[in-house]
């Protein structure tokens, strides 16, 4: 059985499907700080700042893409929140070039719910 739980990021909410065994072993209650933690690999992407329509993720954030950085095959991207946090995503140099994800334009990053890990200090 799992929950839904939600990180509040100011501007924006993070939300982590996780089991209710770890919800109590975290000892998660409302208004406690806690942080996620996803892995670069499972960030999409979608360039603009419209939230994709009709799509399973329950995470869309809006921001502004602060860096691009291409490698061998897959590049890297950065993407500045408006409350100061970042979301680093690695996506293949492909996709990069397919949605022209360049540095000050505003990008869409993409996480579905069972993607986030949460953490708790």
């Amino acid at each position: 059985m799992n929950g839904v739980v939600s990180i509040d990021l100011g501007d924006a909410t993070i939300k982590a499907d996780i089991t209710m065994e770890a919800i109590e072993s975290l000892g998660l209650e409302e208004g406690m700080e806690s942080y996620a933690i996803i892995k670069a690999t499972n960030v999409m992407f979608a360039a603009g700042s419209e939230r994709i329509a009709n799509i399973s993720a329950r995470n869309q954030l809006v921001g502004t893409i602060e860096s691009v950085k291409e490698g061998a095959v897959n590049g890297h991207v950065r993407l500045a929140l408006a409350d100061g946090s970042h979301i680093m995503g690695s996506i293949t140099n492909e996709a990069i070039e397919n949605l022209g994800l360049k540095a000050g334009e505003p990008a869409v990053a993409i996480i579905k719910a069972t993607d986030v890990i949460v953490g708790v200090e």
